[in-house]
């Protein structure tokens, strides 16, 4: 299905927002999150060995190397080593992530910095207290025989995304109003993730779709000499995710939600270290199985990449946001008409909840 202006659906609407985030509340979160899994076992009402109950709401299930943090974090005690018993559930995409997070579903979640910038600007009391991907973790799946390889190739085109409104979504006409594109030029059609969605590409009803790292590497694998990835991150530097918490959360789980900062930084340290990547995927294979994971050269080929993207190449501490990077950011959407100019981006900012050592 087509969907309406990027530019004007980017924006986060304060009344639709705040009504979606009430009818959360009035049902109770009944059936909008879903077990993902769960870290040193058990419910999350009550931790085990004394770990304190913690709840992370992912925007993606946790069945993609997308989460690796996280996954090496459970399976390697790397939570329960910080006083964490750790309940993983997941969100439809981050839209629902942020509103979940704003109805106190849990106190931390992770969305790309667009989405916290554009809640934010609106007036939701958010806070970015760490990046873990400098750069963008999605590409765009399209065929060889009619490639995508820069913007100007995505004019008149129809792309999928895995959700109206979300960070892909968002990220796509980011990256097409940098190039001095329109991004209502580019229709959107909500397609699946898997490797069958490339038939779509294969048949001419959509050009692409937008997925994470994991996923396009298995797609190429799938569909060799056929698909390739089309990577737009470079240019965009909101095109970024981070780690978001309320202002609420934080007075209320903050000594918590540094212990999951810490633990996520000893995880991703854990996998910079292995330069092989051969005990990292042992570890998460442990006690986790799925596609990506359990292929061997797709699962070190991401994390790779992802490995690249979460020290800038080597460039910038874990976990840090260089406040330079996060204004630029800021300052994209303001040019893009996604946000409104007069906002200071460094009160959505606080790197006081990361591990000083």
């Amino acid at each position: 299905m087509s969907l309406q202006s990027p530019l004007v659906r980017s924006q986060v609407n304060r009344r639709g927002f705040l009504a979606g985030t009430l009818g959360l509340s009035a049902l109770g979160m009944t059936g909008l999150l879903t077990s993902c899994g769960t870290a040193s076992s058990g419910a999350a009402g009550g931790g085990e060995g004394g770990t304190a109950p913690f709840t992370y709401l992912s925007y993606l299930p946790m069945e993609t190397l997308s989460v690796a943090p996280e996954l090496l974090a459970d399976a390697g005690g790397h939570f329960e080593n910080h006083g964490l018993h750790v309940t993983f559930q997941s969100t439809k995409g981050s839209p629902q992530a942020i509103q979940t997070l704003v109805a106190g579903a849990g106190p931390l979640t992770r969305v790309g910095a667009i989405d916290l910038i554009t809640a934010a600007a609106d007036g939701q009391p958010l806070v970015n207290v760490g990046s873990i991907v400098r750069g963008s973790s999605i590409r765009i799946l399209n065929s060889t025989s009619n490639p995508l390889e820069k913007p100007e190739d995505f004019l008149g085109k129809t792309i999928g995304v895995p959700s109206e409104g979300g960070t892909s979504d968002k990220s796509l006409s980011l990256m097409l109003h940098k190039a001095g594109l329109n991004p209502d030029d580019v229709a959107r059609q909500v397609v699946g993730l898997g490797p069958g969605t490339f038939e779509l590409v294969k048949r001419g009803d959509i050009a692409g779709y937008m997925v994470s790292i994991d996923q396009a590497i298995v797609t190429q694998q799938q569909f060799a000499g056929e698909a390739q990835a089309f990577d737009a991150g470079d240019a965009v530097r909101a095109d970024s995710q981070i780690y978001t918490a309320t202002q609420q959360s934080l007075e209320e789980h903050g000594e918590h939600i540094k212990a999951y900062m810490a633990a996520i930084r000893d995880a991703v340290q854990e996998i910079v270290d292995d330069e092989s990547l051969e005990s990292v995927i042992e570890t998460m294979r442990s006690k986790y199985s799925f596609g990506s994971l359990d292929d061997h050269d797709v699962a070190k080929e991401s994390l790779s990449q992802s490995r690249d993207l979460w020290t800038a190449k080597g460039t910038q501490p874990l976990l840090t946001t260089d406040e330079g990077y996060w204004a630029e950011g800021y300052e994209e959407l303001v040019a893009a008409g996604m946000v409104e100019a007069g906002s200071d981006p460094l009160e959505w900012l606080d790197n006081s909840y990361l591990p000083t050592s």
